[in-house]
């Protein structure tokens, strides 16, 4: 049996497009064209199409309110995203609302197709080169998470001694500062050192600016 496919877009020349990929594919059938959420989402009461194809930035009801419908009342109905967006925004708000795939427009048909396909399984789709986006933005936040677990393991004391380092101040000064001798401010720069994982003062003004415990004064 074919899959039966709904394309929900607003401009006609991609619609005829997508179409005309799609009526090229023995196993993909289009039934129904939407200009709209609003219309996608009555189409898909009457055909109950297996996949469908959905832009985001449509009149009146946008893809993304139609996908949140449409999943909620047709839980058996996939929806994949086909969109210009490439921000974790969109993507997250789509993956959120229910669809099954996120497929950029200037993708090739392959990928479009195989997102079709991959829907219809039951299973999810990414457009390829937004997973390495997404696997660096996760790598990136969790290094950040890293660090600022780090910061939390350091004592008052130390965090004191970390920022007036960041500040530019001499172990001496700090010492004068925090009421302490020379050979204590030491003894908390080289903890500071040793649970942040630094090496050089340098990396530690520099970790102080990553995680906002300078406050700058142009």
């Amino acid at each position: 049996m074919k899959i039966q496919v709904l394309i929900a877009e607003d401009h006609a020349i991609v619609r005829q497009g997508i179409r005309l990929l799609l009526d090229d594919q023995p196993d993909v059938e289009v039934v129904a064209e939407a200009a709209d959420g609003g219309q996608a989402i009555a189409l898909v009461e009457q055909v109950e199409p297996n996949v469908v194809l959905m832009d985001l930035a449509m009149p009146g009801i946008n893809g993304l309110e139609a996908t949140h419908t449409i999943k909620k009342r047709f839980p058996h109905v996939q929806v994949v995203a086909l969109t210009v967006h490439e921000s974790d925004e969109y993507f997250f708000q789509m993956i959120d609302a229910g669809a099954a795939g996120y497929v950029l427009k200037g993708a090739d048909s392959s990928l479009l197709l195989e997102a079709i396909r991959t829907a219809h399984q039951g299973e999810v789709f990414l457009h390829p080169p937004l997973i390495t986006k997404l696997v660096r933005d996760y790598l990136r936040r969790a290094r950040a998470g890293e660090a600022r677990a780090r910061y939390d393991d350091l004592t008052e004391r130390e965090r004191e001694v970390l920022r007036l380092i960041a500040e530019g101040h001499t172990n001496q000064e700090i010492a004068d500062l925090l009421f302490i001798s020379l050979s204590t401010v030491q003894t908390h720069r080289t903890h500071v050192m040793e649970k942040l994982k630094l090496r050089k003062r340098s990396e530690l003004i520099d970790y102080a600016l990553r995680q906002g415990l300078l406050n700058l004064r142009p």
